[in-house]
This record gives C-alpha cells, sequence and structure tokens, in this order.
C-alpha cells in the first residue's frame, strides 16, 4: 500500500504485517495442550483484509465549509473551517484525532482524495485549510462533493465519524450566500462498502490464567491461558447461504504453526457452536503484559479459506517486548477482558466481543 492513510476501504490486500521475530524464549516454547486431534491442515491462502471502522461509533456532531469555483483558476475551492461536537473515538478521555477527506463523485478516483491535517485530541477540530480540485465548470456540475470526517489512531487505522454530500448539480453557484461559511450536520455512512464492513458478527468466549505454583517457592514463575471459544453469532454469509465457519488462534508475538490452534469447522449456519477450549502454557505473569491472543474467524470452502472478522485480545499497548507492533491494537472491549483475566487468576472470564476487520499476518514457517 503506497498510501498507509488510506485503509479505510474495505479491501483485501495481502498487506505483509511486520511481525518482529524476536520473540521471548518463554513464548517460542508455547506447547499447545489442546485435546482435539489436528485437522488436516488446509492449503487455504491466508488473506490479510484491512479495512476502516465503519459503524463502530455512532455519528454526531457538525461540520462548517464553504464551497466556491473560482473562474480565474478552473478550480473548485473546498473551504473547511472546523467540525464540533464529533464523536470519541477514546471513550476514556472523550476525544479523537480527526481529519477530513473530501470526493468528488462518482469519480472518485480520476479527481483524487484530498484531506486535511489531524489534529489530535479533540471533538472541535479546527482546520482552516482549503481544498484544491482542477475541474471545468461544466463537469463539476455532474459530481457530488462528499465530505467525510475520520478518527485517526496511533496505528494509522481509521474509524469513520460522519460525512455530508452535497449535490453540485442543483448548487446555486452565483448566489453569495452559498460563498459563505455554513454549518451541516454529520450523516452516517448508507454506502453498501460501509454496510459490508459494519457487521461481522460476535464471539462468546471466557479466557482463564491458571498460574502453576511451584514448591518452596511464593510466586509462581509461569502459567496456563485457556481460551474458551463457546459460539459465534450472527457472523456475515460471503457465499450465497452456505457457511462452514472455524476458528483459528494464534498467540502473538510467536507466528510459528507451534502457536496455532483451531476448532473444527462447523456448517450450515450462521451462529456456530464450537464448545472448544484451547490451552497455552509457558506464560510468566510478565508475558501477559506482552502478548496479544488474536482469535479469527474463517469460512472454509474447497481449497480456501475466507476471513469474516476476528479479535486480539491483550493489552493494546502498541509494543511487545520493547518493540512497537501493529497487532498491539486491542479494542477497550478486547483489552477489559484480558484485564479482568489477568486480575483474576483460576476464575473464567466470560465476554461476547464484536468481530472486526484485522491485519492478519502471513504464519512464519
Amino acid at each position: 500500500m503506497s498510501d498507509d492513510r488510506e485503509t479505510d476501504t474495505a479491501s483485501e490486500s495481502s498487506y505483509q504485517l511486520s511481525r518482529h521475530k524476536k520473540s521471548p524464549s518463554s513464548l517460542t516454547n508455547l506447547s499447545s495442550s489442546s485435546g482435539m486431534t489436528s485437522l488436516s491442515s488446509v492449503s487455504g491462502s491466508v488473506m490479510s483484509v484491512y479495512s476502516g471502522d465503519f459503524g463502530n461509533l455512532e455519528v454526531k456532531g457538525n461540520i462548517q465549509f464553504a464551497i466556491e469555483y473560482v473562474e480565474s483558476l478552473k478550480e473548485l475551492h473546498v473551504f473547511v473551517a472546523q467540525c464540533k461536537d464529533l464523536a470519541a473515538a477514546d471513550v476514556k478521555k472523550q476525544r479523537s484525532d480527526p481529519y477530513v477527506k473530501a470526493y468528488l463523485l462518482p469519480d472518485k478516483g480520476k479527481m483524487g482524495k484530498k484531506k486535511t491535517l489531524v489534529v489530535k485530541k479533540t471533538l472541535n477540530p479546527v482546520y482552516n485549510e482549503i481544498l484544491r480540485y482542477k475541474i471545468e465548470k461544466q463537469i463539476l456540475k455532474t459530481q457530488k462533493l462528499n465530505l467525510s470526517i475520520w478518527h485517526r489512531d496511533t496505528f494509522k487505522r481509521n474509524s469513520f465519524l460522519g460525512e455530508v454530500e452535497l449535490d453540485l448539480e442543483t448548487w446555486d453557484w452565483d448566489n453569495k450566500q452559498n460563498k459563505q461559511l455554513r454549518w451541516y450536520p454529520l450523516k452516517r455512512k448508507t454506502a453498501p462498502v460501509a454496510l459490508e464492513a459494519e457487521n461481522r458478527g460476535e464471539m462468546k468466549l471466557a479466557l482463564q490464567y491458571v498460574p502453576e505454583p511451584v514448591p518452596g517457592k511464593k510466586l509462581p514463575t509461569t502459567g496456563e491461558v485457556h481460551i474458551w471459544v463457546k459460539e459465534c453469532l450472527d457472523l456475515p454469509l460471503l457465499r450465497g447461504s452456505h457457511l462452514n465457519s472455524f476458528v483459528k488462534c494464534t498467540i502473538l508475538p510467536d507466528t510459528s504453526r507451534k502457536s496455532r490452534q483451531k476448532t473444527r469447522a462447523v456448517g450450515k449456519t450462521t451462529n456456530p457452536i464450537f464448545n472448544h477450549t484451547m490451552v497455552y502454557d509457558g506464560f510468566r505473569p510478565e508475558d501477559l503484559m506482552e502478548a496479544c491472543v488474536e482469535l479469527t474467524v474463517w469460512d472454509h470452502y474447497k481449497l480456501t479459506n475466507q476471513f469474516l472478522g476476528g479479535l486480539r485480545i491483550g493489552f493494546g499497548t502498541g509494543k511487545s517486548y520493547g518493540t512497537e507492533v501493529d497487532w498491539m491494537d486491542s479494542t477497550s472491549e478486547e483489552v477489559a477482558l484480558w484485564e479482568k483475566m489477568a486480575n483474576s487468576p483460576n476464575t473464567w472470564i466470560e465476554a461476547t466481543l464484536p468481530l472486526r476487520m484485522l491485519l492478519i499476518a502471513k504464519i512464519s514457517k
């Protein structure tokens, strides 16, 4: 991907996730003591799918902008002034890192995308930027101007905060009032792309950390993480009414085949019940800060597996063993589950979490 910021289309791309091979000794020896007979390994291509996050944040607030056609330059000028009362992507701190993106539609590619700078840590960003399009007025009158607001997090992922669309065919260019700054309420996305990325279903699961006491020592040195995948709900149908889904688990940063376990495939339902427990040992208490449980749901069809959605459960700190990694990107709900598990050893902690788009690593041999 040449433009790392352009990750908010629901495109499937074979984007290699940079995984750091420096995994700690204890986690490279993760043995998976799952009581499951191994499935014959599927030579399915592991696709990495990445998308902007539509529909997870509420859409609220307003944007203030003005448009003008400058005849002498044959340019459309979009003056983006500010936004107010945007939704908070960071719920705890009640703030977002918003920027505004402009497209002329329907020919989104040709005219190109224009963007403002990102304004950090605010729900009321001020931009005062002019986005310019070199375009003949006749052509402009066949276009729609689409302005969308996005939150851009530290992992360069984008979350949709709302949009406004102006039909330029009916716009009165001669009316002086129309050159004034005006407030517009932000609306939810209605594009099919958004709906497709919106609902990937949910997973019901429970986690437990079991420290292993060592005779003669007060503190346990290592322990086991138990992952009980109970069921999935409302999985998306990618092939008409057919679905044959299974769940795969990897403990990052270890992407070796050793760390991978999977459930059996359950066919003919969008609400598959797996009731499968995966056990990983060799976890020191300090490893819980650095590791992340990646659960992905796949539709198995013939020789390929198609990605449906996933979870990454960890502390979401953006770092693992001192290295910045893009997979430490747990949502607040995913972090809450991991925190509860770490703070309540020997107790099953249950949650139902929404599946989401993930950047998926290629498996290292």
